[in-house]
């Protein structure tokens, strides 16, 4: 471009010529400050009526988070985790994770929405211009920094919108309860299910094998027999979960040789029935040493002496196996006087 395209009073700079004929250029600068436009009040600053009705738009969207929060609780109690619904035009969803979305999705969304809500319309939107200055920071700019902050506080008018200031503290308490119940899918509650088993008074000892009742003259002195409670079959659905704290280890002991004097209490003609399952991690123990009456768990080598109220001996495991009580019924089998007394294996938070 020529500089007759250029109108003279677009140069940015006045061009002079020295006695020695060159050509000087003005010290003026063509990037001067041009300053901050003047400021122009909202309709919130000079109308209170106007800031009212702001202030209660902001404070409906918190109040809204609240009740989306609680929405969210409700739905996860409410709603169960097999329930399908059909949304258009998304089709089939679950139910759950859709209440729990538009819930949550809801709750943030409100609180975002109200805080710029309340930021744009109420608090000041004047515009300040201020030098950089250095990293360290000065006494006297640490004074200036908590008066622009109180000076802030008192424009943002949190202390005077008290409406506002109550409904935002209320969604800002309620929104991380949708994480604490989230928890809930860790797992399910365990009440006190690890207290108790299948067996119960007058229940068969079944052999696992035959899956015939049992007999004490079924058992031989020296021998481990593995039983599970009647009417527990492979394939019921829930098998594995039930058999993994109701497996049962049978062996017959000479009577005299039986130290532990409630171990003797509960068995029958010799025949002691303890739980099979490891009070370490919970591994099946198989290993029987008749000579010795101790068994070991083959995972970590935990060692428990059957005839001294299966006591640990040696290993990791902390505590004895649980004995079941058994009895003879009239026909002559084997059956149980009740459930366990203490938790089936590897210790939890309370035990009995």
């Amino acid at each position: 471009m020529s500089s007759q395209e250029n109108p003279e009073e677009n140069l940015p700079s006045v061009q002079e010529k020295t006695e020695h004929g060159s050509v000087a250029v003005a010290d003026e600068n063509p990037f001067a400050d041009p300053g901050l436009p003047p400021h122009e009040h909202r309709v919130q600053d000079i109308d209170e009526r106007a800031a009212k009705r702001s202030e209660r738009a902001v404070a409906f969207l918190f109040t809204l988070s609240m009740l989306a929060t609680i929405g969210f609780i409700a739905s996860y109690v409410a709603f169960p985790v097999d329930k399908s619904v059909y949304i258009f035009p998304i089709g089939h969803i679950s139910a759950l994770n859709f209440s729990l979305g538009m819930t949550l999705g809801v709750a943030l969304f409100c609180i975002g929405a109200g805080a710029v809500h309340w930021a744009r319309t109420l608090m000041s939107d004047v515009e300040v211009a201020d030098e950089r200055h250095p990293i360290e920071a000065e006494p006297e700019v640490k004074a200036k920094v908590m008066a622009d902050f109180k000076a802030g506080a008192t424009e943002s008018q949190f202390g005077r919108r008290k409406l506002i200031r109550n409904t935002m503290f209320g969604a800002l308490a309620m929104v991380p309860l949708s994480g604490v119940v989230l928890l809930r899918d860790l797992g399910p509650l365990p009440e006190d299910k690890l207290r108790h088993t299948l067996w119960s008074k007058g229940k068969l000892l079944v052999n696992m094998n035959t899956n015939e009742p049992l007999r004490p003259s079924d058992i031989a002195v020296g021998s481990l027999t593995f039983a599970k409670p009647e009417g527990l079959e492979e394939h019921d659905h829930d098998f594995q979960k039930e058999i993994a704290k109701a497996a049962l280890m049978i062996v017959r002991i000479q009577p005299d040789d039986i130290k532990d004097k409630q171990e003797l209490e509960w068995s029958h003609e010799g025949v002691v029935a303890y739980s099979k399952i490891c009070t370490h991690v919970g591994c099946p123990i198989s290993l029987y040493e008749q000579q010795t009456h101790h068994v070991l768990c083959p995972c970590h080598q935990s060692t428990f002496d059957l005839s001294d109220g299966a006591r640990v001996i040696f290993g990791p495991a902390g505590h004895a196996l649980p004995q079941l009580r058994i009895a003879v019924n009239e026909e002559g089998y084997l059956e149980a006087l009740g459930d366990f007394a203490e938790p089936v294996g590897p210790a939890f938070w309370e035990r009995g």
